[in-house]
């Protein structure tokens, strides 16, 4: 074993400590969420622990315990002067904006059911078998819906739908839809509330996940989308405008054969939206704040769900675009081409 370098040691002690403290951090944001504390001092702020014991028929003696974590962890801003506590407007996009594009508490709940699943991945590491998505802890399910949900809202409809071609225009004309992997269906309401011309079917294969989508389009008053139970490789129905994949190809066992599968569903001038986690084609490329986090969720989560399907690709969150083209033409699809990017998606259009 080489010298060991004091300085260094240190300083990856330090990292260390920061990260321990961020990991002990994730469940007092899933429980500031859940009891709607950052919306409180979002909204009343600032506050005491006193103030927001008021505000909130809770505990004081607890909301002062967990005032002083998120200050220390710089979540929330605290006034010494006044022994108050606010949001900066920074802190509420991320925490209690519904509204904001980076709000991220739904992530917590994600890596929630990783801590949770953590045996049941430890004995696929074992075998090489596969966890699916409907073993997991059910954090995951809305976790995920609430994740993805604000970029959704966001890019969806603005950017994502008008950078493919023609598509905006048939959909407002009106067309036939099919979203593949729709989870709760939040892209799949976000599309229809905004095309209300077209007629959008969302289909998964786990089926809470399906009742779940049919109870929030109700509660929407959405009258032009419906969820059935399906996978990407039988999904019925022909003669699709545009057919959707948000965040779940890389989950596929055989992503290819979904790729078939939509091309022969597709209208010979429709079109194929792919919504992916942005990465490099390579792990030295993604060796960044994004790529660990979709590569640490993709260790947990995406990689055995493909494994515990026929064929398991097991592509992972951090496929990159050559691999995904690869996979995507290898189902029949001559065209490929990226449309549009976020920091945290690429968008990719495939067309006969």
């Amino acid at each position: 074993m080489s010298a060991i370098d004091e300085t260094r040691l240190h300083a990856f002690v330090g990292k260390m400590l920061n990260d321990l403290g961020a990991a002990a951090a994730g469940p007092l944001i899933m429980l500031g969420d859940r009891m709607g504390l950052f919306v409180t001092l979002s909204q009343q702020g600032p506050l005491t622990s006193a103030g927001l014991a008021e505000k909130t028929g809770f505990d004081e003696r607890y909301l002062r315990e967990w005032l002083a974590a998120m200050a220390a962890s710089e979540y929330i801003t605290y006034d010494a002067e006044t022994e108050s506590f606010s949001l900066s407007p920074e802190q509420d996009m991320v925490f209690a904006n519904p509204q904001s594009p980076v709000l991220l508490t739904g992530g917590y709940y994600g890596i929630g059911s990783m801590y949770f699943d953590e045996p049941k991945i430890a004995a696929a590491f074992r075998t090489g078998d596969g966890v699916s998505w409907g073993e997991h802890h059910e954090c995951l399910f809305c976790g995920t819906a609430k994740f993805f949900r604000p970029g959704y809202a966001t890019h969806l409809v603005n950017e994502w739908i008008p950078a493919l071609e023609g598509v905006s225009e048939k959909l407002t004309e009106g067309g036939k839809v099919a979203d593949i992997g729709c989870g709760h269906g939040c892209s799949t309401t976000i599309m229809a509330q905004a095309f209300p011309n077209s007629e959008f079917t969302g289909f998964d294969y786990h089926e809470p996940s399906v009742h779940t989508a049919r109870k929030l389009a109700k509660e929407l008053g959405i009258e032009n989308v419906s969820f059935e139970v399906a996978s990407a490789s039988n999904f019925p129905g022909e003669g699709y405008d545009l057919v959707t994949v948000f965040d779940a190809l890389h989950d596929m066992g055989d992503p290819a054969g979904a790729s078939r599968h939509v091309l022969s569903t597709l209208k010979p001038d429709g079109s194929w939206m792919i919504v992916e986690p942005m990465a490099g084609d390579t792990l030295q490329e993604n060796l960044s704040p994004v790529g660990r986090a979709f590569y640490c969720f993709s260790t947990m989560i995406c990689t055995p769900a493909s494994k515990s399907q026929e064929v398991g690709l097991a592509l992972g969150a951090q496929a990159g675009e050559k691999r995904l083209r690869e996979v995507i033409q290898e189902g029949g699809f001559s065209h490929v081409r990226r449309a549009t990017e976020t920091p945290f998606n690429m968008i990719l259009e495939a067309r006969p």
